[in-house]
């Protein structure tokens, strides 16, 4: 077509077009669902009231599915940040506390990766450090797909877990601490220099599972970043220049979201998310003994269901997290010492 000669000649413009009808296109669909879903149960009710028994169970069966449908497009419409719609990265790194907190950050990894298979997102594990005896000390994963970092900003935070530990033979009650931090992977349009004076560059031999798929060569890449103390890793290629590019995306992703809190916290005075991985931090906490509850201390939405929690079932969480966020973010709950 004419209008489109010249249009992949302005990358930036291309790129920013692109970004914003991905975000129509997904927006488009998240509606088609939703009516879709609505018509085809309003149909049901009416066969039910004329006296069909069979579209009365269908449209018992089909409810839960339209709440899931609505709750979707309320999530959509509270996703109004500039990058909301981009990727997400996503750091996971186990507090003070040894193999407990290290199995934990596992546990919110899988968490994690769980919630982004279950909405399509595609996920990358860009670098991780095993613990000692279990779990991870430490992970960064890509997560790819329309609206996810405007969704996953909600898991960013310290996370807080109590049970009866499966390492202490005298089955004691333990509590972990692990953060979440999760930044928008930002592209060509958002402008972020790094000098090369400020950047270490080092390179070292990529975890692997052993065998045959094990990486013999010092491919892996990790980034100092002196003026903000910013370290960020990437093992995922088996090339060294490609795992630098990567990773200099992430820094830069990390660059610009250390930005925007920045000022944040000028404007409101108050931290925005990142806090110590310890006691009295927490933005939520998971208890899994001697009851179970999963508990919102932002927004203070609560769910006895933890195990589904941990499955990836956290769309509640996320959807509260944006009205209040909408709201003003103003602490509802400061924590109860009883979690």
């Amino acid at each position: 077509m004419e209008a489109l000669e010249g249009f992949w000649n302005d990358s930036a413009n291309a790129a920013k077009i692109q970004k914003e009808k991905a975000g129509l296109e997904d927006s488009v669909k998240t509606y088609k669902r939703l009516k879709t879903s609505l018509d085809d149960f309003e149909v049901l009710l009416e066969m039910a009231d004329m006296g069909d028994e069979a579209s009365l169970q269908e449209a018992i069966t089909a409810f839960p599915k339209c709440q899931q449908a609505v709750t979707e497009a309320e999530k959509k419409a509270l996703l109004s940040g500039e990058t909301d719609i981009n990727n997400a990265i996503v750091t996971i790194n186990a507090g003070a506390g040894g193999t407990e907190s290290c199995d934990w950050a596992g546990m919110l990894m899988r968490m994690v990766q769980r919630w982004s298979e279950q909405h399509g997102f595609k996920v990358d594990v860009m670098d991780f450090q095993y613990g000692d005896s279990a779990g991870i000390r430490s992970a960064t994963l890509q997560v790819s797909g329309p609206f996810a970092y405007g969704l996953l900003k909600s898991e960013t935070g310290v996370h807080r877990l109590v049970r009866i530990s499966p390492f202490d033979s005298n089955a004691r009650r333990h509590t972990s601490f692990s953060s979440i931090y999760v930044s928008a992977e930002i592209d060509d349009t958002i402008e972020i220099e790094v000098l090369d004076k400020d950047l270490r560059v080092d390179v070292y031999r990529s975890s692997g599972s052993g065998g045959q798929s094990v990486n013999t060569t010092d491919s892996a890449v990790r980034l100092t970043h002196f003026p903000s103390g910013i370290v960020v890793a990437c093992q995922q290629e088996r090339s060294q220049l490609q795992n630098k590019v990567k990773a200099m995306k992430i820094l830069k992703s990390r660059l610009y979201e250390r930005e925007l809190q920045r000022r944040l916290e000028a404007q409101t005075q108050v931290e925005a998310g990142k806090k110590d991985n310890a006691w009295g931090s927490q933005i939520r906490s998971y208890v899994l003994h001697p009851y179970q509850l999963v508990k919102d201390h932002r927004t203070g939405y609560s769910t006895s269901q933890a195990q589904t929690v941990l499955d990836g079932d956290v769309d509640d969480f996320m959807k509260e997290y944006l009205q209040w966020q909408s709201l003003g973010g103003k602490p509802v709950d400061a924590g109860d010492d009883d979690l």
